[in-house]
């Protein structure tokens, strides 16, 4: 029962996180190394060391793979419980499966030189790059596009900056969120291109075995093809372990994924802490166990909490996994089965996020009530426009008038008549407001998000 998980990830979010368990549940690791280890054998059989195998007997150990099923995994497990050794229990279930079949005399052939990480890698790398592709891009993609939808559509609101927490010039609230579509698309294009490694070259990267059995097959080439097969990158230099720095440039990628966001989620708090967003009241939803008018901003709340535990381990990837006691020790492993991790909470984070965006909206009459309340911020354009003309005091002037004050329509306009320039300059000066001085913001998003 769900009630009874350890982990959020399984129990009260499964719904969101489910779809990575097809590549790193328990089973998903044992179904993909057997995956690996049977793909060995017809690869061997291409060099000329094991016989050809019939169209038959391909279909059969491809039916292995594709069958692999809750009672494999079983057996699997029953092997473990007595050679204390995963990927050895692994061969011993395809033994038991060749045996009694025409491919029994290709037992000795199992796991054929290979060190254990060699399938290990091969096996993770997999689901890396296939969780990438059906889930995570997914995910990030279905974001952007919401987010640019959301963009596009407030392109032209018009509301205060603020920086130093202090009101700056107007932008817009479609311009603030392109910002963040602009640096997310940036990442999700580099997470798209990551091409992940893997490895087979023995017990310490030298392919000894390999070359004592058969010194007349060119195995830097096997191993090239063998890897490239899953649709990763081979990397022949290695030591037991694969160096994660590969796997690590692409946990380093979500990790400014989730950064961006955290980012995002906290200036969408404050907005709607300020009121500048206001959310949707939804039937029968509490916001309070005790103060009845309470709407939070759960979503985002619970979005900044999620990519921050995300980011913990991805963090810990880069300080752990770049590291390794000579040729290999074992601290890698448990790391490396945390993945599922990362990755659940980085999915649940986004999820939240887009389930926060689809409640809020703009005030749109508090924004613009802020603007015209705050006509010293077009100070900046005033001055500007004054430097264009060559007065040599415009920012001076300006700073005497605003620094510190809050200034109305009417005392800006008052200043914009009492200045002594000409009249295309004093036209210029009375065309600002702070509804639309917003520059490029309108243009800004049509590049990025339309």
């Amino acid at each position: 029962m769900t009630l009874h998980l350890l982990s959020s990830l399984d129990g009260r979010y499964n719904q969101t996180t489910s779809p990575l368990r097809d590549h790193f549940s328990e089973f998903a690791y044992l179904r993909n190394r057997t995956r690996v280890e049977l793909k060995l054998l017809p690869a061997l059989s291409k060099t000329g060391m094991v016989r050809r195998l019939s169209p038959s007997e391909t279909t059969q150990l491809e039916t292995i793979i594709t069958n692999f099923s809750d009672v494999d995994a079983e057996q699997i497990l029953e092997f473990e419980r007595k050679t204390r050794h995963d990927v050895k229990a692994i061969e011993y279930f395809i033994q038991q499966k060749l045996q009694g079949t025409s491919l029994a005399d290709l037992i000795p052939w199992i796991h054929f030189g290979l060190t254990s990480e060699d399938t290990n890698s091969i096996g993770q790398a997999m689901a890396l790059k296939e969780s990438r592709d059906t889930v995570i891009l997914p995910a990030l993609r279905s974001l952007i596009s919401n987010l640019s939808a959301f963009a596009i559509q407030y392109k032209a609101t018009a509301m205060l900056a603020r920086t130093h927490g202090q009101f700056a010039v107007p932008t817009t609230l479609g311009k603030e969120f392109a910002v963040y579509i602009s640096r997310l698309k940036k990442t999700c294009d580099e997470i798209a291109s990551h091409r992940f490694e893997a490895k087979l070259t023995g017990a310490v990267g030298n392919f000894n075995a390999l070359q004592a059995a058969a010194p007349q097959v060119d195995w830097l080439s096997f191993s090239r093809e063998f890897v490239s097969s899953f649709g990763l990158e081979p990397n022949l230099l290695t030591i037991q372990i694969l160096p994660y720095d590969n796997w690590v440039r692409y946990f380093d990628l979500l990790r400014l994924t989730n950064s961006i966001l955290i980012d995002f989620s906290q200036d969408l708090w404050r907005y709607i802490s300020d009121a500048s967003l206001k959310q949707a009241v939804v039937a029968n939803e509490v916001g309070s166990s005790t103060m009845p008018q309470k709407v939070n901003p759960i979503d985002f709340e619970n979005a900044e909490g999620n990519l921050g535990v995300a980011n913990a381990l991805f963090t810990h990837y880069a300080q752990k996994l770049t590291v390794s006691r000579l040729q290999r020790d074992l601290s890698d492993s448990t790391v490396r089965r945390t993945f599922g991790t990362a990755l659940g909470h980085s999915l649940l984070a986004w999820s939240s996020f887009q389930r926060g965006l689809s409640r809020v909206a703009p005030d749109e009459e508090k924004l613009k009530a802020e603007l015209n309340a705050h006509w010293e911020v077009v100070s900046e354009g005033a001055q500007t426009i004054l430097r264009a003309v060559g007065k040599a005091d415009a920012y001076e002037t300006l700073k005497e008038k605003t620094r510190g004050r809050v200034l109305t329509e009417a005392d800006y306009k008052t200043w914009c008549n009492a200045i002594e320039v000409d009249d295309a300059t004093r036209k210029k000066l009375a065309g600002l407001s702070p509804e639309t001085y917003i520059g490029l913001a309108v243009k800004l998003v049509e590049q990025i998000a339309g």
